[in-house]
């Protein structure tokens, strides 16, 4: 009965001792701390949100502002000030190298930035409509011209040239087409055959030989004509 009685009572809670005391009562205060830092970040986000959604609301009825800057802000505030944007149906961006100086642009859509000035803010810059535009018509001049430089390029090099068309009027079509033959593309020496290039004749004497071919060419004709009549 003894030993039952004695487990009985090393079983029980001992009375706590002052040092317990003061640890539980620093565990409550500090619990109660806590819970009031999270009740004032509570009512901080509600009233940031709460003035963000007036300021919003303002900007949309104000017909004169296409966009406006906010001061740099934390991240928990920017993300407060995404959402009611998005709620609202405004662009929102968030532009800064870092943390500190990140802030956010509002946009309404109608005046969505293009993707120029976003990569003016992103770069930190002011965005210039006329500057941009002036920039834009020099880019669309470098590309014409480079354009009209390639196409220039490409005639120098292969001219378009109908010597058919050229001579027919002075050594008949056929003839000229026997001209024009003989001056066919070359891949090896570019728009003028390989023989060509080394023929020292000039164009009339190259018209000689050619009318005097075709002529010699009537005078056979006609006489195996006559032998054989």
């Amino acid at each position: 009965m003894a030993d039952l009685l004695g487990s009985i009572l090393n079983s029980m809670e001992k009375p706590p001792t002052v040092g317990d005391q003061e640890s539980r009562r620093k565990a409550r205060e500090q619990a109660a701390r806590f819970k009031k830092m999270q009740e004032d970040e509570k009512r901080k986000k509600a009233e940031f949100r709460k003035k963000m959604e007036k300021e919003v609301s303002d900007f949309i009825q104000d017909s004169a502002q296409q966009k406006r800057k906010y001061n740099p802000m934390g991240k928990i505030e920017r993300s407060i000030l995404h959402d009611v944007a998005e709620v609202a149906g405004l662009i929102s961006f968030s532009f800064g190298e870092d943390e500190e100086s990140r802030y956010v642009m509002l946009f309404k859509k109608e005046f969505a930035p293009s993707d120029e000035e976003l990569e003016a803010y992103r770069k930190g810059e002011e965005w210039d409509p006329q500057l941009a535009e002036q920039r834009r018509r020099l880019r669309e001049q470098a590309a014409l011209e480079e354009a009209a430089a390639s196409q220039s390029e490409k005639s120098d090099a292969c001219p378009n040239s109908n010597y058919r068309d050229k001579y027919s009027h002075l050594i008949g079509t056929s003839a000229a087409k026997d001209a024009a033959h003989t001056l066919e593309a070359n891949r090896a020496y570019g728009c003028v055959p390989v023989a060509n290039k080394r023929d020292t004749r000039s164009i009339e004497e190259a018209m000689n030989e050619i009318r005097a071919k075709k002529r010699q060419k009537r005078e056979d004709d006609t006489g195996a004509g006559a032998s054989s009549s």
